[in-house]
């Protein structure tokens, strides 16, 4: 029997994933290839052998996504399944009709045939959007389960940009852990704050071998999910974080809407600088798909270390990459500082943009005035710095989840921002997981 070809569309995370739950066993299937987008330096590398078993001994090639029509000819694909999310319904669409008018058949996998089945409680929490606040909404998942005394490790999407094989399996218990991985800017951003809050994080590629070696530690298992992916385990209680920045996209974003439809809690986050209008209509979208979701708001209210570094004073503005770079926002937690406490100008970043920094701002124009970190790997932290270090400005606003001077030097004053969870309507979270906990006998 003839095999069906497929073609995998990926960004470095789902796809593989799909691939090692749905394709890796299955002999009626051949993968041919991957393709590669969003994440730089993946394409033209290879799913190792060692994590793509025994049906694929040479391992599977990955090349970047701009190939892909190439691909479906040469390589006879009679499959293409897109696996990357955090993109809109239309950008799917385009995507889709490319793929049909190259002569494939274009295919979404579905949420439950890809969740791993855990031996203990899943508690999923994930987003609309990159950049809604689902990173604070997990920590404080974990916080909550901790001070009740359970012991909770969390497991974060993957973000494998580097050895593919020595990523397998990867265990953070101390901020050293992220040293020994040689962690991006972004997997710093996801792991450290989980690691000085006490808890556990595991990620990697293999999400079943994870899975397994946490289950070994855990009363309860966090998922963490990254850009508005579905959750790669099957839950026992569904948390999605929804952002009424971006009214709307709640119901037009793949895979996002997705998660508003598997719902059991949705979190309005951001209400403190959202407008009523648009928080209204986040809450009718929601209402108008899972009816049956308990629907939170919640605020993430802002702190700096110190506000004289902004009052008065012309600042340079380094927010989250992703959020800003396929997120699509427009502002981060650091330009809601500097409007809080009074900069004087928000200085333009793009005269003194350097190498791969500058190359950002070419893909994501939208950005404009701020600095996204972005640090996938050595060469793009070095860019990052001398970006920063050559903007002529008074002082730095660091908005990004970890503290970027433990990693970067800077010439110049900065003040950190730091925000958390918090719920403003009842049931919060503290409820919603005592439910939980005694309907999983952990009380």
């Amino acid at each position: 029997m003839r095999h069906t070809k497929v073609i995998i569309m990926g960004a470095a995370g789902r796809d593989f994933h799909n691939f090692n739950t749905v394709f890796r066993t299955d002999d009626r299937y051949e993968v041919v290839a991957f393709t590669a987008t969003q994440i730089p330096n993946i394409e033209e590398r290879k799913y190792p052998a060692e994590l793509a078993g025994k049906l694929y001994p040479n391992g599977i090639p990955i090349f970047p996504e701009s190939e892909l029509p190439r691909l479906i000819k040469e390589l006879s694909a009679d499959e293409v399944v897109f696996a990357y999310s955090d993109v809109s319904f239309n950008y799917v669409m385009s995507k889709a009709a490319l793929v049909m008018a190259c002569g494939a058949d274009f295919k979404l996998q579905g949420a439950h045939p890809t969740m791993l089945k855990s031996k203990v409680p899943v508690i999923a929490v994930v987003a609309v959007r990159t950049g809604s606040g689902k990173s604070q909404t997990s920590r404080k998942v974990c916080q909550l389960l901790r001070a009740a005394g359970k012991k909770v490790v969390a497991i974060r999407h993957p973000m494998p940009y580097g050895d593919l094989v020595k990523q397998k399996v990867q265990r953070y218990s101390s901020l050293e852990d992220l040293k020994k991985y040689d962690c991006t800017v972004e997997e710093m951003e996801e792991y450290e704050p989980h690691i000085v809050n006490g808890t556990i994080i595991y990620a990697g590629v293999d999400y079943e071998a994870i899975l397994r070696a946490a289950e070994k530690e855990a009363d309860v298992i966090v998922w963490d999910g990254g850009n508005n992916d579905m959750s790669f385990y099957q839950p026992d209680l569904t948390i999605v974080v929804a952002d009424p920045h971006r009214p709307g996209h709640e119901i037009s974003y793949y895979p996002g809407a997705v998660n508003i439809y598997l719902a059991d809690v949705v979190v309005i986050n951001k209400i403190d600088t959202a407008s009523r209008e648009n928080i209204d209509i986040v809450r009718k979208n929601i209402v108008s798909i899972n009816p049956k979701a308990i629907i939170i708001e919640a605020a993430s209210p802002i702190t700096v270390e110190d506000e004289t570094v902004i009052r008065n004073k012309r600042v340079l503005v380094v927010e989250d990459g992703p959020t800003l770079t396929h997120g699509e926002m427009t502002f981060g937690a650091g330009m809601v500082a500097a409007r809080k406490y009074g900069a004087k100008e928000i200085v333009d970043p793009r005269p003194w943009v350097v190498n791969s920094i500058a190359e950002t701002f070419k893909k994501y124009p939208h950005i404009g005035t701020l600095l996204p970190a972005m640090g996938y790997g050595g060469k793009q932290i070095t860019d990052l710095e001398t970006t920063i270090n050559t903007v002529e400005c008074d002082s730095v606003i660091i908005g990004t989840p970890i503290d970027l001077r433990r990693i970067i030097k800077m010439n110049k004053p900065s003040t950190r921002v730091r925000y958390e969870l918090n719920e403003i309507t009842k049931p919060d979270l503290n409820e919603i997981l005592n439910t939980f906990m005694k309907k999983h006998g952990l009380k």
